[in-house]
């Protein structure tokens, strides 16, 4: 197939448009110390007011931001945290429950970038998740007081786990894949109607943005 210069640089554009990588900007606003997390990114200690930006390539899934309490890091950058530990103080991986977790993958279908705020694995930070750029204005938030109104059966230090992580049942975690909502779930959607509050939880919980679209996670919004 023979390309003409304009064809080619039109071809260029639109492949330099299409693998765009998305920016990340995550802002504390709690009146105290959290140590961000990113899988991928790693981590950052984020006092009151802090920001951390970073780039996520196209086509990255099963990523996620979230916010550790309660940390102690040596020298090394190894170390433990309440909430959210993941070991280090640049994660690796993923984080321990309780944590409200900012998820996302990039450039999928139809080239839409798929976001939510999950509670399947607990929460400890209050967190707003909101696209920034490319004309898409739905951010979806999750501000309740859910630690200081959590189930005892469910209370933990620093935050509130999610049923699955208490009981380990199908019944919570959905191992087999057909579950339904529990009066657990439903305490975490009646404070926070756009999370996940159980794994099956996706027709009102998953939101889309044109891939190539920017992002703000703030936590304590």
């Amino acid at each position: 197939m023979l390309f003409t210069i304009s064809s080619l640089t039109i071809l260029l554009h639109l492949t330099s448009t299409t693998v765009k990588a998305a920016n990340f900007a995550v802002t504390n606003n709690c009146p105290y110390t959290v140590w961000a997390a990113a899988s991928p990114g790693g981590g950052r200690q984020l006092n009151q007011g802090g920001t951390w930006s970073f780039d996520v390539d196209p086509g990255t899934a099963g990523a996620r931001i979230w916010a550790r309490t309660n940390c102690q890091f040596d020298g090394s950058g190894n170390g433990r945290c309440e909430t959210g530990d993941c070991g280090r103080l640049e994660c690796q991986g993923y984080g321990s429950p309780p944590n409200t977790l900012a998820e996302y993958a990039l450039n999928q279908f139809n080239n839409l970038d798929f976001f939510d705020i999950s509670l399947v694995d607990g929460f400890n930070v209050p967190l707003e998740f909101s696209p920034t750029s490319g004309g898409c204005s739905r951010g979806i938030r999750c501000t309740a007081d859910i630690n200081g109104q959590c189930p005892n059966e469910l209370r933990a230090p620093g935050g509130c786990n999610n049923p699955c992580t208490v009981f380990k049942t199908d019944e919570y975690c959905c191992t087999s894949g057909n579950c339904s909502p529990t009066p657990f779930s439903r305490f975490f959607k009646e404070r926070c109607p756009d999370a996940y509050s159980y794994p099956k939880d996706d027709q009102t919980s998953t939101f889309t943005c044109p891939g190539g679209t920017n992002y703000k996670v703030v936590f304590c919004p």
